[in-house]
């Protein structure tokens, strides 16, 4: 279980993601409410500098 930054709480195994949109390399956004009953990998990796 974790926090996301922005406060809304935890994040748990199992239950519906929050909605997020994010940009993509072409200059649109896609959100995944648009995604919504497609099955979708979410991969988040950390930065290691």
């Amino acid at each position: 279980m974790s926090t996301d930054p922005k406060g809304v709480g935890p994040v748990l195994v199992g239950r519906a993601a929050p909605d997020f949109t994010l940009p993509m390399s072409e200059g649109e956004f896609i959100s995944l409410q648009g995604l919504r009953g497609r099955k979708i990998l979410l991969v988040f990796l950390r930065h290691f500098a």
